[in-house]
Formats: structure tokens, sequence, C-alpha cells
């Protein structure tokens, strides 16, 4: 058990790294929790998100990650940049001695995934990977009935993210659609899909996955498939594309099981469509509550995922996804890659 220092009698410090797209969740998130926290600092390298992100926050303004940290009385530093500067930045914010939040995926390389996890142990500072998706409340339920053994023993999963993303998407910035910096498909646009075939079914024994770039001019694929053995037995598909026409379409979760059927639909899992169990149970009352319109394949859990860093860093709990349940999602990612580039099944768990 590591020793964490703990945030007590005072407001949690924050900074952000990085102003663009996914960055406005984030300040939404802060500002629903003001009571708990206070925003201190915020870097860009582009000027006129920075000054937006200063006219709507008031926080002080950075245009580099090592300046502001000569500065900043921040307890934890959040990473809302290109997916391929988290681990560098994550090293050099945990030897600054502050935390770490970064958003998905933690990196685009398996062996920068771990050395941010050592980084942050060394340092003995916490490690966050944002996976705001776990905290919808149809997947919270749908998590329990797993849990419960609701579904008996089971057989089949699948999952589908059928959405778009145009070509203005990948040419709006240089590093969107490269393999260094951002990922395809399956890394940056479904990645917190990914992390359901650990999350709820469990260990993974091995997979195939082909990808394709069929009609976007970027690096990385826009479409692909991924079949998957689980250790349980259990047989799945993930079918992702972002060439949906003409807009996106489904993000969903099928479950076949002995005793239970499953599918949570809509356009980013926030429509429970099917909930079919041999067992009746008194929560089964909450689907219709569950269900939640979203126009946002973000959907509505990043305030739910502070709650949890605040209540870590006040030394109240554990996190719920700190680095090593990140490690979990990219150990799959790089396993779906592997297996693409080189035409064979890949098993896991991968070498360390």
């Amino acid at each position: 058990m590591r020793n964490y220092s703990s945030v007590s009698g005072r407001k949690i410090r924050v900074a952000l790294i990085g102003c663009g797209r996914i960055a406005a969740n984030h300040f939404s998130a802060m500002e629903q929790h003001a009571e708990s926290i206070e925003f201190v600092d915020v870097c860009d390298v582009n000027r006129s998100a920075l000054d937006k992100a200063v006219e709507r926050t008031g926080a002080n303004a950075h245009s580099s990650l090592t300046e502001l940290l000569k500065t900043t009385a921040a307890d934890i530093v959040v990473l809302t940049t290109p997916s391929g500067l988290h681990s560098e930045q994550t090293i050099e914010i945990a030897q600054s001695g502050r935390h770490v939040m970064t958003e998905k995926p933690m990196a685009t390389r398996w062996h920068d995934g771990l050395r941010m996890v050592k980084a942050c142990d060394d340092a003995r500072v916490r490690l966050f990977v944002v996976k705001q998706n776990r905290r919808n409340a149809t997947l919270q339920l749908l998590k329990r009935a797993v849990e419960m053994r609701r579904f008996g023993r089971i057989y089949m999963v699948n999952i589908n993210v059928f959405w778009t993303r145009p070509q203005e998407y990948y040419d709006s910035a240089k590093w969107r659609g490269t393999w260094e910096f951002d990922g395809g498909a399956f890394m940056n646009q479904a990645s917190h899909y990914v992390d359901l075939l650990d999350w709820l079914i469990g260990p993974i024994e091995s997979m195939q996955a082909y990808t394709a770039t069929l009609a976007r001019d970027i690096e990385v694929e826009d479409s692909g498939v991924l079949s998957v053995r689980w250790r349980s037995g259990a047989l799945g598909s993930m079918n992702v594309t972002m060439l949906t026409y003409p807009k996106n379409l489904e993000g969903s979760i099928t479950i076949l099981g002995e005793k239970g059927t499953v599918r949570i639909g809509g356009v980013a899992v926030n429509e429970i469509q099917n909930w079919d169990f041999s067992e009746k149970l008194p929560e089964d009352e909450k689907i219709a509550t569950a269900n939640y319109e979203t126009t946002s394949v973000y959907g509505f859990g990043h305030p739910l995922y502070y709650k949890n860093v605040i209540d870590v860093m006040r030394g109240e709990c554990e996190p719920e996804t700190d680095g090593r349940e990140g490690l979990k999602t990219l150990e799959v990612l790089i396993a779906a890659y592997l297996s693409a580039r080189d035409g064979k099944r890949v098993a896991l768990p991968l070498d360390y």
C-alpha cells in the first residue's frame, strides 16, 4: 500500500494543460465542483485557445508546461493534450511532485504507458486516467448486473461504434489522424468502448483484428473490426467506423448470457433498449430513469468522474480508474494494432 499526500481544509488546486475540444468538458465539470476545486493555471501553445480558457476560468495563463510547473500552486495537473504527448508530460509533472489526471488514451505506445505508471509510483503521486463513460447510469446498471452474475454464463458480447468524423475534423489540427500523437478509430474515438471489454466482461484470452483506412486522408485507421475470446470462454466482437453517413448513429453494447440478454444503445450507450433476465429484481425499475438524451458522444460522466478524484484527493476513497486501470485498456488497444499489423491472433497479457 502506497502512501499519498491528501488535501484537507481547503479547495483542491487544479491546473489544466491543453485547451482544445475536450477541455470544455473538464471546465464544466470543475465549475460543477466549484465548492471543492480552485482552478489556478491553464496552458496551451495556441494563443487563441489559451485566451478563451483564461476568459472562462480566470486562471493564470502559460504557454509552456515547464514554465507552469515552476510557479503553479496546483495539487493536480490535468492533461487534455494530444494523446502522444501524455507520457512525457505525465513524467515531468510527476517529477515535480504533483498528481496527474490524463484524458484517454493514456498513451499511444505500450512502453510509454508503463513509464507513466512507474514515474508516478516513484514520485508517490496519483495517476488518474479519465474513463467517464463508466459513470453513465446505463453502464452502472449493467456493471452491477454482471457483478451479481445475473447473466449466468456470458456467451457472446458485441460492441458497435458507428460514428462519423469528416475530413475537416482531421484537418483541424496537424496531430489528428497521426500514429504518434493521436491513434485511429479504436484508440481515439472508441477508446471508452474498448475499455468495456475488460471492465465489464473480464480478462481477455486472445483477439484478432482487421483495420482499414477506407475514406479519410490520415495515417491511422478510420474503420476496424475485432474478434475476442475471453478467459471465461465468452466470444465477442467490436465493430468501429468513423465513416457513418450522415452523422453519428450508434454506440452500443449487447451481452447475451445463459439467463439474460441486455442491449444498451443510442448514440453513446445512453438508452437501455433490451433488459431481460430470468430473475426479476427491484432495481430493474431503474431502467427507464437510467436512459438519458444526448447529442454528445462524450456523455455526462465527467462531473461524476471528478467527484471520485476529489474524494481520492481528500483521502476518503480509492481511485476508480488509476494508471493501472488505464493500462488494461491500452494493452487491449496495442494488442489489436499488433494483430492487424501482423495478420495474426494476439494473446494477452502482452510481454512486459
